[in-house]
């Protein structure tokens, strides 16, 4: 299916790896020229080096964006994209009598305002266009919250709040904003939970990534290949209909019925 944005534009953050370079990636077989944002510079620029070979314009941004100034040179170098991927990671797990104000304030930072204001910064240009999509990757704590990923679903699902309303508003002028949900992924981010768990068990790591997939009516992991594909049909000129929502990509493992 030809997904008609071919020569269109997207900023996705987070991208040098795992399930930002899986949309990035996706975006580019697409057509799609990119602009992409990670902390560190080597990994970005490896990042970028395969994209190009796709065939596409790649801009590199090396930020933080959960920072203004991160934002503001994100910004700078594409003020105005067709198409917006927000993407951070997330924050540790732990007890919730483990967090004070610090982690609280880094958590809504990153999970919850930096989406916001990039959202905020360029909406307007996609309403003047009438056309936009933005795509936000939330986790499966927003529709089921995992117990020690507290900080995680409380700013995400404060994300999810301000999608909700917001998709609805601009949607009459071509931009729709949608979360997609994931679960378990073959990233960085499974690494660092099976090492926990192994801790706190005193388990192997491989024991404990048995024990995750296990728990997944999928029983494995997802890729970022197939999370990319998702995020491409949700930016593609087919998408137009699909406004607000928050789609689970988890192999099964949310048990809820909507």
């Amino acid at each position: 299916m030809d997904l008609g944005i071919k020569g269109r534009t997207a900023l996705v953050c987070a991208a040098s790896k795992g399930l930002g370079y899986g949309c990035a990636e996706a975006l580019a077989r697409e057509g799609v020229n990119l602009v992409i944002n990670a902390r560190s510079g080597g990994p970005l620029e490896a990042a970028a080096d395969r994209l190009r070979a796709l065939g596409v314009a790649v801009t590199t941004v090396a930020a933080d964006v959960t920072t203004d100034e991160g934002r503001d040179a994100l910004l700078a170098a594409c003020p105005a994209p067709d198409i917006l991927v927000n993407n951070a990671g997330g924050p540790p797990p732990g007890l919730w009598s483990d967090w004070g104000r610090a982690e609280w304030q880094a958590a809504v930072e990153a999970n919850m305002l930096t989406p916001i204001f990039l959202m905020t910064a360029i909406l307007p240009g996609m309403v003047a266009k009438r056309w936009g999509r933005v795509v936000n990757i939330t986790s499966q704590s927003v529709k089921g919250p995992i117990p020690q990923l507290g900080l995680s679903n409380a700013a995400r699902a404060g994300l999810t709040g301000f999608v909700a309303g917001t998709s609805r508003q601009v949607a009459q002028y071509g931009v729709t904003v949608n979360n997609l949900l994931p679960g378990s992924h073959d990233t960085d981010r499974i690494v660092a939970l099976e090492e926990g768990i192994a801790k706190a068990q005193n388990i192997s790591r491989a024991e404990a990534g048995e024990q995750r997939r296990a728990a997944i009516p999928a029983k494995r992991y997802g890729t970022i290949e197939e999370f990319g594909a998702a995020c491409a049909f949700l930016c593609s000129a087919h998408a137009g209909f699909i406004v607000g929502q928050n789609i689970l990509l988890d192999g099964g493992a949310t048990n809820v019925t909507l």
